[in-house]
């Protein structure tokens, strides 16, 4: 193979996986919140889970999508967020 065909399928294989770890994330971010609701725990500020599936989901980005390194810092940060209780600054167990 040539260096700009080589160049092409490495990149399209790491946006692929940055896909599916941002995916993943947010499959976490969802059943986390799901799971907090039903044990009748809190679940931090209703804008905060809404607006990092929007963030993940809308096509305007800090970054270029094939790079979904920022969407996976929002979908991390609300999965943070949600497993946390109000005034407790340690992370709830997995």
């Amino acid at each position: 193979m040539d260096a700009p065909t080589t160049l092409v399928v490495v990149a399209t294989l790491a946006a692929a996986a940055l896909f599916a770890v941002a995916a993943t994330v947010l499959v976490r971010l969802v059943r986390a919140r799901r799971g907090l609701r039903r044990a009748g725990l809190p679940t931090g500020p209703r804008w905060v889970f809404w607006g990092a599936v929007l963030y993940f989901v809308l096509p305007t980005d800090v970054l270029p999508d094939p790079v979904y390194l920022d969407d996976i810092g929002v979908l991390l940060l609300a999965l943070r967020s949600l497993r946390r209780t109000p005034g407790d600054t340690a992370r709830l167990p997995d």
